[in-house]
């Protein structure tokens, strides 16, 4: 099975599933996310970014979070894994460092860390919380870093229950062209 049918398999197998404790679904928020990205006008490896930011979380039964969940099952990394061959670096590494974007923007913002939902913050406490002084510097070095900051914010925008998106359908092309 190549990369794209394999998207579109956890989609219809996976997107109905609900999304970490959340109202929306695993398929709402990923298309939420990348539709928020499209209307920011942003370019295709940051809209596919935001559309699997998440595919780790459903990429096999194993690494499904639950609100239970007392330990990290490192879904960016998960999904980073998955895709790294297939697409291009900034797709790639926007996945990889998500959940480290998130951390430092709980960090550098003083406002972030409200915006965030319980599942959010839950996961947060996971995922090592706020980060300190040095990996703060650390991660402003790190290649798409900024990419990792926007993919984030849509993350977390893309949780509205009254959002109507396109399909899948309708980024298969951005996706595409954003292979490796």
């Amino acid at each position: 099975m190549n990369v794209v049918d394999l998207i579109i398999d956890i989609f219809k197998r996976r997107g109905a599933e609900s999304y970490l404790g959340e109202a929306v679904t695993m398929s709402q928020h990923m298309l939420q996310a990348a539709t928020l990205a499209e209307s920011a006008g942003a370019d295709d490896a940051l809209v596919v970014g935001a559309l699997l930011h998440d595919i780790g979380h459903f990429a096999d039964e194993f690494s499904a979070y639950s609100p239970d969940d007392v330990i990290d099952k490192r879904h960016e990394v998960v999904g980073a894994n998955l895709l790294g061959t297939s697409f291009v670096p900034r797709v790639v590494q926007g996945i990889r460092l998500h959940v480290a974007a998130k951390r430092y923007l709980c960090a550098t913002e003083d406002s972030y860390f409200s915006t965030l939902s319980a599942a959010s913050v839950h996961t947060l406490s996971l995922q090592g919380g706020p980060m300190s002084p040095d990996e703060i510097a650390e991660f402003e070095t790190l290649i798409g870093s900024r990419d990792a900051v926007q993919i984030r914010r849509w993350d977390e925008a893309a949780k509205a229950t009254d959002v109507a998106t396109p399909g899948l359908e309708h980024f298969l092309p951005a996706i595409r062209r954003t292979l490796a």
